[in-house]
């Protein structure tokens, strides 16, 4: 299996409540209450672990809550390439309603100053070197601009990594433009970036189009329960997952992101990638927490998933 490097820069502990129905402005009880150490880059991590994969997993940690995030380094077996920065890491709040809705309030994160930045960069250059890829994925905390994230992606690439990024805003729009080898948008991101809403699959298509053109491999952009598209050079492959029950959509995404970058590094058949990939993120929504923790229910999964290929002329 491939060695594998994942970044969180704003990483959090996920607060996951749920509920019957949120009200808004009243006292609301709970059902049940799950904390645990997350963030996008770490998320992508335990199910690339869980996949047989070797992970490195890096970034910034506040050095005032750090027990969740190390337990889950060491009960992970992951390599710890995290900086530790004053202060907190951030808290967010998903509140789970029981028809699968989810309302998220995310914490601001640390304030990280040039010289955690600076530490970062110099641990990437002796470790990174050798990873088979890298996973950049999340939002920016306090201190950490997009135009820093641009060099960074940049220096990742000039190591001869495959970089695959999921962001948003200026870190995604400013990421683009280092021309990373994936990425992975959902479709309001992907139109906010480009100033166009991509919700149609003709509008999909030439953004993909425009971002191939500017060097990127491969795009995967992500609708919910619409399924997901896959771009790449000359073809189209579409995937729409099966209708399952819905527990919190929280990590679909990650799970979705792990699950293309394993079938990639592999050399996998294309429709194979993106079934796997399609049902690993199924499976996410069918849980609390992150990782692939029933086999058979994702080999259902796999054979449940509906693919759609097309020649797309205009995407070479």
């Amino acid at each position: 299996m491939a060695k594998i490097l994942t970044l969180t820069l704003n990483p959090a502990l996920d607060l996951t409540v749920s509920l019957d129905a949120l009200h808004s402005g009243q006292v609301n009880r709970s059902q049940a209450q799950h904390s645990h150490a997350a963030g996008k880059g770490l998320n992508v991590a335990q199910v690339l672990a869980d996949l047989g994969h070797s992970v490195t997993v890096g970034g910034f940690l506040g050095e005032d809550n750090l027990q969740p995030f190390e337990s889950l380094i060491a009960r992970r077996g992951f390599a710890d390439c995290f900086v530790r920065v004053p202060g907190e890491t951030r808290c967010n709040i998903k509140l789970v309603e029981a028809d699968g809705r989810v309302t998220d309030i995310n914490g601001p994160g640390p304030q990280v100053d040039a010289r955690a930045c600076e530490q970062l960069l110099e641990k990437l250059a002796r470790v990174a070197p050798g990873h088979d890829a890298v996973v950049v994925a999340g939002s920016l905390p306090r201190g950490v601009t997009a135009q820093w994230l641009r060099q960074l992606l940049d220096r990742l690439k000039a190591m001869g990594l495959k970089v695959a990024l999921d962001s948003s805003g200026d870190a995604l729009r400013l990421g683009l433009q280092s021309g990373p080898w994936l990425v992975k948008p959902n479709t309001d991101e992907l139109g906010e970036v480009l100033g166009s809403a991509v919700h149609g699959f003709a509008e999909q298509q030439a953004a993909a189009r425009q971002l191939i053109e500017q060097g990127v491999e491969h795009v995967v952009v992500s609708q919910g329960e619409r399924g997901v598209n896959w771009f790449s050079q000359g073809a189209v492959l579409g995937a729409v997952p099966p209708r399952i029950k819905v527990a919190s959509t929280v990590g679909a995404g990650d799970s979705l992101l792990a699950g293309m970058v394993h079938g990639l590094l592999r050399d996998e058949a294309p429709a194979q990638t993106l079934r796997r990939a399609t049902a690993i993120a199924a499976q996410a929504v069918t849980q609390i927490g992150f990782g692939i923790n029933d086999r058979e229910q994702l080999a259902q999964l796999e054979c449940d998933v509906s693919l759609r290929e097309e020649q797309q002329e205009g995407c070479r």
